[in-house]
Order: structure tokens, then C-alpha cells, then sequence
């Protein structure tokens, strides 16, 4: 196949890309480390250059991928020729080199494409001076691909004329012996293999003709000299015609047989070459016409990896075909054995029968040779010394199988005295007769023919399966190519990257060049950032492009994602993550530091979010038909949709500035001590005049209400359990830690703030509870039996504090709103309800804890990056994926999910995941199997999860993991 430009089609592509003169360079992109894709534009009109190292140049109409960050030649190449016009391309001399020249005067930079052997792409300024070389080396002895070198301009050749008649006499002559006429002129002429063949078939001649010394046999040098410089001198034509005028583009195909097992075979139609010229040679070819060789050659390379699929697709369809036919082969050869054995057996029963007594004399004279006890030895001899005498009985005797006590007879039928009779070889048991020895083949010839009758009989079964199970496969596999070919890889795939149960997209660094990419690419005035409070962990963005607050949830499980992108994972230690507004993020450092690829500085408070459990989830999620999208809609709904966001705990606090010095630091010991202190009396205090949870719900939305709870002071924090890290010195504000508050509702305690640097310590107070209230307590106590269940409760959630359980319950709340019908909500909203329970559903959901840090400036966004996806457009492509297929629903394609355990509820397919020792590779696998024999999948999802890459599947695993699902040894089994 095909796969790089001539000088020919150099010469085509240059005269046709003159149209570009003009444009200026909007940006430049990297492919891979040889492909870069220049984009030019003039007023309303664009073009995207491609250019290969020593391979093609061409513009194209195709999405290409690019790489995730731009490399080091392509940053230089930005530098230079970002807004500089296209001024000049042209070839140099008639060589496969190529300059395109940006910008003029002093201010000219020069980018070389060579388009031979191993190619290269250079950048030089006006002065030819090389600034940065894609491929630095060093040809020969003087000349110096390198930095600050000079491109040698006088190397590349200046004709491409066709020598004189007596140099290419001279040419032929020297030729080796057994060389074509093609391979002498080839490194000769700059006219490329394919112009030589094409002009010599229209000449009379043939590249493949060999130099010769007889007229008429191969190329004679006098005779045929003159169609010679007849066919070069057309050649130089065709090339000065390529110089004018702009050439139209074809594509040579090639048929592929795509086997058929139901009737005549299908063909494939591959791209083989693309020229700029209908070629002689090529007549009989399939091919397509395309109005210019700029659009050929771009379908061309455009095209090829979809053959590919194809082509690995006609592959597969061959293996399964040969694997059928070799069944069939299989059966075919085991009956024609049996019927060989049969015939075989037959006749030596038969011919055994025939010499009856010549069988049984050979037996007596070796059994009685054995009864004797004579050596094996020596009755080979004696045998031996018969056979020599002559004797018929010793002559019919050839082998002696003592160890297994057979002899070997020859036989032949005695009766055919018209015909030759034909001998043979057949054993004979010394423990059996003559007849029992004829019976015994008889035998063995009526086994196989039972035998012979079964496999006749089985086969037409085995065969059935195996054209059931060879048309599986072609299905499989034609089904699999068409799914491979719909696959839309989307923009934030080359990240880790899930959407969250709010319906927001989060995704993450892979490395640090991600986390840098992430935030001056990626993130957007409005996006969150989220980070694990460890070093070198990923940098995680919740993508929020329709502004407002992202929901707790979602930074909850962003946060999870944090901490499991990070070494956590491995180490299995649950630890903290945090969060930040976009607008605090920032590149600059402080004056005198420097800040590392993939670092940032944070400027303002961090929010701490509650430490999760390593709890990811393996699944997929399913592409619908534009069709089935309206179905989906508002499968992944945030919890308060239709209601104002709660305020975060510790807001009021959030302008307080907390500074823990070491002098400080007893002082600060002794405070969390009477705190803590208070907080275990209020656990001891008892109260059953309510449910524990109904309590609880009276007490958060009692502090929700008042702002505020009884206290001796009016700066005191709501709610505050205060605790100081000894090891950092950080101060950590939370709510009370016990869920199940035995203190009533209009008694809760708080505690004072901790005062400000310089300012008084807080004093301990007691709490004090008066009597009458005890009794009332006592008189409203608890209900026989429920004793035990309040003890049980209380020490099931001793060590769960209140912020997080009034989370836990807004996220059961809205869960089970989700599944309730709208006459369940109206039965919910009547007034008949009691008090209790209508305080417990208008629990609010609580904000992330928060740490204070210092206080420093307000950030700035960076205006760095590209644009993206709008709000809209983002949106709706979030609407084409659902992991809760319909029955009816027609899917496109599968793309695995790696997430948050949580953001899995509603998906069909789902997988737990927790830190362990199995192989990523190998736990996506048994995963994929456990899919695959879901009893309420479908075949359609089932081709599509058949149809993900093995290596799409395990990319986004955060480590070695354990699996848990239901029944998993069974589906492993």
C-alpha cells in the first residue's frame, strides 16, 4: 500500500495548495511526534494544513485527534508562525523537499518538510538559520542538522529532465545481469516508479522487462532505445502540465473476498494507492475519482483506519469460515477411516479363513518353540534357518511379536489362480485359532461399521452447531466493526473523568502535564476545584457550565475521586479531600518561589469535604439514538432541583480567621479537652420522649431556624465541635459528633468561638438541666420495648456526629422522592401529618465542612486555554448517555465508566470496586463477564459491551483492585 508522496505528486499537491498563499496561522497542533496540523485562516474562510514527516502534506476536512498537551516542537513552531501569513510554497529544486515560508522580509520563518527516507520537519528563520529540527542528525561529514546550523539549500536537486540518449545507453550497460528495466531507471529518474510504468505501457514496453542482447527477447538496447526517450520525454510532459494546472485525484482499490457461508461471497473494496493521474497499469483496477488530489489524498489517509477495521473484520470472517471447514475436513477424513478399516478387516478375516491350515500350522511350530523354552532369540533363528530351507510355513512367518504374543502372517487367497492374487500382512493371536482369530476381525469390522453409523449421525448434529456458531461469529464480528466505526471518543475521555449522580461532568488528571492541561485548558470561571489533601494527587475539576451551586453530592464524590486518584488507593488510608472556587486557582507563585508542572497555588479558604470510603464502581454507560433521548431526560437530577441550596455549616464562621501558633498550641489542647468534655455530658444526659431520629431532625432544624442555640454568649459557634490537629496545628470546625442526641430540643448547648489571635481564651461553663424537665422526660419516656431498641441505636451510631448524619438523610430523603409517585407526595403534603415528620422530610442538605485558612487575595482566572463546549452543547451531550438502557431503546455504543460507587445507583451494569491485589486488566475482565450474563441484558447491549477495547476498558481503574458483586464466584466460574 501506499503511504508517501513522489516527486510527482509533490509537484500536483504544490500547484493545488497555491490557493492557501495568504492565509495566516490561527494555531498549530501536534497528531503524534511526526503529524502536525497547522490551521490558517482568511476572514471567513479556513483551512487545516496537515503535514507528515517524510511522508504527505495535504489539507484535510477530518477531526483529527490531537495530543493531550503540545510538545516541545510545536510550542516552538506556535512561537514563530502564530499570525503570520503564508507567503510562499514551493518545492526545493525538484527534490521531496518542501518550504513554506510565513511571514517576509526579516521577519520570514521557514518551515522544511522533507518527504524522504526517514523524513523531517525543520524550522528556520529568514536567513535559513535553524531554529528547532524535529529529527537532529548528521549526513555524510560536513553537513549538520542541528540548532544554529544552516539548512544546506544547494543539495537538492535542479532537473528532472530525462539524460541524453547516449547516458542512458551508458545506464543500461552498466546494469547487473537480471535487473528489469524499471530497476535500472528508477534511481536514475526523478519521475517516481509509478510515472516510469505508465509511460513504458503506453510505449510498447514493460517495467518488467529484462536487458537483453537478442531483438525480441526482453529490452534490446539498439532496438528499442527510441521508445525509450519516446516514453521519458512524455514523462517530463506530464510533469510540466502538473506544474500548471490543478489535477484530479484517484484512488486505486483493491477487491477483498469476504467469505460467505449462505451463498456466493461478498468483496470489500481497500484503498491500495492514490496518484494524481489514471496510471496505465492501474486500467483494470477498481477505482474513485475525486475533483482534486488534495481531497483524494485526505480521503485516502482518512479512510485507512476504517479499512483496517474492515480488514480485521474480513479476517475474523476467514478464521471462523476455515474453522468450519476444517469440521467438515474432521468428519469427512474419520469416516473415510472407518470405511478403510472395515474394508481392511474384512478381508483378513476372509483370508485367514482361507489359509485355515496354514495359519494354524504356524502357530503350533512357535508355540511349540515356546513350550521348548527357547529363547526369543533363537527362534527367530530357527526361523530365520526355515525360511532359508524353504519352508512354506516358515515363509509365510515375516514378524515375530513375542511380547505381545502375536505373529505376522502374509497372506494371500489361495483361490484367485486366473488373477495375481495380492498379499497381506496380517497378525495373528498365538492364544487364539485360526477361526477365532478370522472372528475376531469380523468384529472389529462390524465396531466400526456401528461406529462408521454414529459419527454419520453425530456429524450432521456437529456440523448444524458449528454453521450456527460460524454464523454467530461473521454476525458478531460485522456488528462489532459497524460499532467500532459509530464510536464518538468524547473531548474529556482522555482524562479520568465520570458524571456525577447531579448530572455534572468531573474528570481528572492521568499525571501531572493532565493537571496542568486541566486548569489552563479546561476549567472555566464557575468550575470547581477539587484536590485530596496528599501530595501528588490528581487535580479534579466538576465541570459546571451553567453556573450556580454545585451540589454536595457531587463535590462529595468528586471528592471520593480525589482521594482514590492518589496514593491512598494503594496505601488503603481513607484521608480528606477539599474543595475550591475556580477563581482561587492560579499559576503565579509568590515572589521567590517556584511552582512545578501540575502545581498551583490556592489562594483563600479551603472547604474540607467528609473523608468517604474507598468505594469506586466499575460500569457502562450506553449511547442512545437521538430518537430514545427524551426518555432519559432527568435520569441524573440534583437532589434540591426545585428548591433553594442550603447554607453551608460554619458560613457565619467563614469570615473568622483562625491562627494556631506553637505557643498557642496547649492553650488550644485544653479548650478541645473542655469541649469534648461538654459534648460526652450532653451524650449521658437521657431523653426517650421522642425517636432518635425524629429528635435529631427537631434539633437541626430548631439551629436552622434560630440561627443560633441557648447559650451564655452571643459570639458562641451553632453546633461546633472544635479539634485541633497536633501534628500540623491545624483547627478543624464540625458539628456535635453524636447522631442520637439524648439532650432536648430546646436545650441544646453550644460553645463559644475560639477568640482570635491576642484575644481571651473561652471559659468552661456547665451545663445545667432542670428538674421538672427531667420528670416530663420521665413522664414522656419511651413505650415498653423500646427501650432495648434506643440502646442498640445509640450504640450502632455513638461515633457518628450530626452533620453527617443529616447528610445520610438527605441523600435517603431524596432518594426515596425519586421513587415515589406524585400521589405518594400529595398523600405526604396533607395536614393531617404530624409535626415530627413534617420537620424530618424539610431536613436541608448540609454543606461541606470547613477548614480556614489564611486569608489572602482573590485570584484572578487565567485567560489561558481554548474554548470548549458551551453550557448548551455540553448539556445535551450528557443527555445521549444513560446507564439504565430500555428493553426498546436503540443504542449506538458502550463507553466504560469508572466512579464513585454512589454516582452507580440507577445503572444497569455496575461493579464495586475497593483497593486489593487483582490486576486491573485482568478484575475489567472478569467484570465484562459478569456483564455479559446479566439474565435482563439484552443482545444488542451484550455486542455492545463485546465491541469496547480491551484497552479502554481498565484505563481509568485508580489502581489493583477487588471486585464485589452479586454471585461473582458463580459468573468467575
Amino acid at each position: 500500500m501506499k503511504t508517501r508522496f513522489n516527486t510527482y505528486d509533490i509537484i500536483c499537491m504544490i500547484t493545488e495548495l497555491q490557493r492557501l498563499i495568504g492565509m495566516r496561522v490561527n494555531q498549530v497542533y501536534d497528531i503524534d511526534n511526526r503529524t502536525y496540523v497547522i490551521r490558517l485562516q482568511r476572514s471567513e474562510e479556513k483551512s487545516v494544513l496537515l503535514l507528515e514527516s517524510g511522508n504527505r502534506f495535504h489539507t484535510t476536512q477530518f477531526e483529527w485527534p490531537k495530543n493531550v498537551a503540545p510538545s516541545g516542537f510545536t510550542m516552538k513552531l506556535r512561537k514563530h508562525l502564530k499570525n503570520k501569513r503564508l507567503e510562499k510554497l514551493s518545492q526545493l529544486g525538484v527534490d521531496r523537499i518542501v518550504d513554506l515560508q510565513f511571514g517576509s522580509g526579516e521577519a520570514a520563518y521557514h518551515v522544511i518538510l522533507e518527504l524522504y527516507d526517514r523524513g523531517n520537519i525543520i524550522l528556520t528563520d529568514s536567513e535559513w538559520i535553524i531554529l528547532n529540527v524535529l529529527r537532529p542528525h548528521v549526513e555524510g561529514d560536513k553537513i549538520r542538522f542541528a540548532v544554529k546550523e544552516k539548512y544546506p539549500l544547494d543539495r537538492a536537486k535542479t532537473n528532472y529532465a530525462a539524460p541524453p540518449i547516449e547516458d542512458l545507453k551508458d545506464i543500461l550497460l552498466r546494469s547487473k545481469p537480471g535487473d528489469n528495466l524499471k530497476k535500472i531507471l528508477n534511481p536514475n529518474l526523478e519521475f517516481g516508479s509509478a510515472m516510469i510504468d505508465h509511460v513504458l505501457l503506453q510505449n510498447n514496453l514493460s517495467g518488467n522487462m529484462k536487458i537483453s542482447t537478442e531483438p525480441g527477447k526482453g529490452f534490446h538496447i539498439e532496438h528499442d532505445i527510441e521508445k525509450l526517450v519516446k516514453a521519458l520525454k512524455q514523462a517530463e510532459l506530464l510533469m510540466d502540465v502538473a506544474k500548471i494546472e490543478v489535477a484530479k485525484g484517484y484512488i486505486t482499490q483493491k477487491k477483498e473476498e469476504r467469505p460467505n457461508p449462505e451463498g456466493e461471497p461478498t468483496y470489500l473494496l481497500t484503498n491500495i494507492e492514490f496518484h494524481p493521474l489514471r496510471f496505465a497499469q492501474h486500467e483494470n483496477l477498481p477505482f474513485a475519482e475525486y475533483e482534486t488530489f488534495d481531497r483524494a489524498v485526505d480521503e485516502f489517509f482518512s479512510a485507512s483506519e476504517g479499512q483496517k477495521i474492515d480488514m480485521k473484520t474480513v479476517q475474523l470472517e476467514r478464521e471462523a469460515l476455515k474453522k468450519l471447514q476444517n469440521v467438515r475436513r474432521d468428519h469427512e477424513r474419520r469416516v473415510t477411516e472407518l470405511e478403510r478399516a472395515q474394508t481392511r478387516d474384512k478381508r483378513a478375516a476372509e483370508l485367514i479363513a482361507s489359509n485355515e491350515p496354514l495359519v494354524e500350522r504356524a502357530r503350533a511350530a512357535i508355540q511349540t518353540a515356546l513350550a521348548n523354552q527357547l529363547s526369543w532369540d533363537d527362534i527367530q533363528l530357527l526361523v530365520k534357518t526355515a525360511q532359508e530351507n524353504k519352508d512354506p510355513v516358515a515363509s509365510c512367518i515375516k514378524h515375530l511379536k513375542l511380547n505381545t504374543n502375536h505373529i505376522t502372517l502374509l497372506l494371500s487367497d489361495p483361490y484367485l489362480h486366473d488373477e495375481k492374487p495380492e498379499p497381506m500382512m496380517i497378525d495373528i493371536d498365538l492364544s487364539l485359532t485360526a477361526f477365532a482369530n478370522a472372528r475376531r476381525y469380523y468384529d472389529q469390522k462390524r465396531n466400526a461399521a456401528k461406529k462408521q453409523q454414529k459419527t454419520i449421525e453425530s456429524s450432521g448434529k456437529a456440523l448444524k452447531s458449528a454453521e450456527k456458531k460460524t454464523k454467530q461469529t461473521l454476525k458478531e464480528a460485522h456488528t462489532i466493526s459497524n460499532i467500532i466505526k459509530a464510536r464518538k471518543t468524547y473531548w474529556f475521555e482522555k482524562f479520568y473523568w465520570f458524571i456525577s449522580s447531579d448530572n455534572y461532568v468531573v474528570i481528572a488528571g492521568r499525571d501531572q502535564q493532565q493537571n496542568e492541561l486541566l486548569v489552563k485548558r479546561y476549567m472555566r470561571a464557575g468550575d470547581v476545584y477539587v484536590h485530596a489533601d496528599l501530595s501528588g494527587a490528581s487535580s479534579v475539576i466538576i465541570k459546571n457550565p451553567r453556573g450556580g451551586t454545585v451540589p454536595p453530592r457531587t463535590l462529595s464524590e468528586a471528592g471520593q475521586a480525589a482521594v482514590a486518584y492518589s496514593v491512598a488507593w494503594e496505601a488503603k488510608v481513607l484521608t480528606r479531600s477539599w474543595w475550591v472556587q475556580a477563581s482561587q486557582v492560579s499559576k503565579t507563585a509568590p515572589s521567590g518561589e517556584f511552582l512545578t508542572t501540575g502545581s498551583f497555588m490556592i489562594r483563600g479558604k479551603k472547604n474540607y469535604l467528609l473523608p468517604e470510603h474507598l468505594q469506586f464502581g466499575f460500569s457502562f454507560m450506553f449511547r442512545v439514538e437521538d430518537g430514545c433521548i427524551e426518555r432519559h431526560r432527568g435520569e441524573r437530577q440534583p437532589l434540591g432541583a426545585d428548591e433553594e441550596p442550603p447554607a453551608a455549616p460554619g458560613d457565619d464562621a467563614e469570615d473568622q480567621e483562625i491562627a494556631v501558633s506553637d505557643d498557642d498550641e496547649p492553650s488550644d489542647k485544653e479548650d478541645t479537652k473542655a469541649a469534648e468534655g461538654k459534648l460526652e455530658t450532653i451524650a449521658e444526659e437521657p431523653r426517650a420522649a421522642d425517636p432518635p431520629d425524629v429528635r435529631a431532625s427537631e434539633t437541626a432544624i430548631q439551629n436552622e431556624r434560630d440561627g443560633d442555640t441557648e447559650s451564655d454568649s452571643g459570639d458562641d459557634l451553632p453546633d461546633t465541635h472544635i479539634k485541633v490537629d497536633h501534628g500540623t496545628g491545624q483547627v478543624m470546625l464540625s458539628r456535635t459528633t453524636s447522631e442520637i442526641s439524648e439532650t432536648p430540643e430546646d436545650k441544646v448547648p453550644s460553645f463559644p468561638a475560639l477568640p482570635k489571635k491576642g484575644g481571651k481564651k473561652p471559659q468552661k461553663k456547665e451545663v445545667k438541666v432542670k428538674e421538672e424537665e427531667k420528670k416530663e422526660d420521665k413522664k414522656d419516656g419511651p413505650k415498653r420495648g423500646q427501650r432495648g431498641k434506643l440502646k442498640k441505636i445509640k450504640e450502632k451510631y455513638k461515633d457518628q456526629d450530626e452533620d453527617e448524619r443529616l447528610y445520610k438523610m438527605g441523600l435517603l430523603q431524596a432518594a426515596s422522592k425519586m421513587k415515589e409517585s406524585k400521589k405518594a407526595q400529595k398523600k405526604a403534603e396533607k395536614p393531617g401529618k404530624s409535626k415530627s415528620q413534617q420537620r424530618a422530610n424539610k431536613i436541608p442538605l448540609p454543606a461541606p465542612l470547613i477548614l480556614e485558612a489564611e486569608s489572602e487575595e482573590e485570584l484572578e482566572p487565567d485567560p489561558e486555554g481554548e474554548q470548549q463546549p458551551g453550557p448548551d452543547a455540553d448539556s445535551e451531550m450528557l443527555q445521549q448517555l444513560t446507564g439504565s438502557p430500555f428493553a426498546d431503546d436503540e443504542l449506538l455504543f458502550a463507553v466504560p465508566v469508572v466512579a464513585p460507587y454512589s454516582a452507580l445507583n440507577h445503572y444497569k451494569y455496575k461493579v464495586k470496586l475497593t483497593p486489593g491485589t487483582s490486576k486491573r486488566g485482568k478484575a475489567a475482565k472478569t467484570a465484562i463477564q459478569v456483564f455479559l450474563k446479566e439474565p435482563t441484558g439484552t443482545p444488542r447491549e451484550r455486542d455492545l459491551l463485546k465491541a469496547v477495547r480491551d484497552e479502554d476498558v481498565a484505563r481509568n481503574f485508580p489502581g489493583k483492585v477487588k471486585l464485589s458483586a452479586p454471585q461473582l464466584h458463580r459468573h468467575k466460574k
